[in-house]
């Protein structure tokens, strides 16, 4: 039973790999479901377009991961939420262009491997499999990584960061440790 116990407190407070992982995964998929129902929310409750909810609904998503991982997953108290905003905003667009031009990038192989077909494969499928494939591979590799070990710690880009927050909402005279 002791074994247990320690397995969930692991869980909740160790920073080793894998139980830092594990945070991650129920992170960004507790910000997926958010992404999801707010975009469905506000496309079918509210009456707004399609792209403008599934902005909405990603925003809302993106922030919410922030917020979870920097409370929870990673620990990072000890990091100035400013310069956490701009790595944050940094990572999130290298994932979106990563996922977007990865996803096209597959989806082009795969359509001109004519031998998929002969397999069991269809055209229908590919983007599904492009999609999943390119998502997986940049959370694993691009997320999780840079958000362990350059989002939610301190780094020597932190000063340049906080200044660039406090330079666009207008704030002067502010100690670049101010959290």
């Amino acid at each position: 039973m002791k074994r247990i116990k320690n397995v969930g407190k692991n869980i909740i407070k160790s920073d080793k790999l894998v139980y830092s992982f594990v945070r991650a995964a129920a992170a960004s998929q507790t910000a997926s479901w958010v992404d999801l129902f707010t975009g469905f929310a506000l496309f079918a409750w509210v009456g707004l377009g399609t792209a403008l909810s599934t902005a909405i609904g990603a925003l809302l998503g993106g922030v919410i991961n922030c917020i979870i991982n920097f409370k929870f997953t990673f620990h990072a108290q000890d990091c100035s939420w400013r310069a956490v905003a701009v790595k944050y905003t940094m990572v999130w667009i290298g994932s979106l262009l990563l996922n977007t031009y990865g996803t096209a990038g597959l989806y082009y192989l795969l359509d001109h491997w004519d031998w998929l077909e002969t397999i069991g494969f269809n055209r229908d499928g590919y983007y599904a499999a492009a999609r999943l494939s390119t998502s997986l591979l940049v959370s694993w590799f691009w997320n999780f990584i840079l958000q362990r070990y350059f989002v939610y710690r301190v780094t020597r880009f932190d000063p340049v960061a906080i200044r660039l927050v406090n330079f666009i909402t207008f704030r002067r005279n502010k100690s670049d440790n101010e959290q």
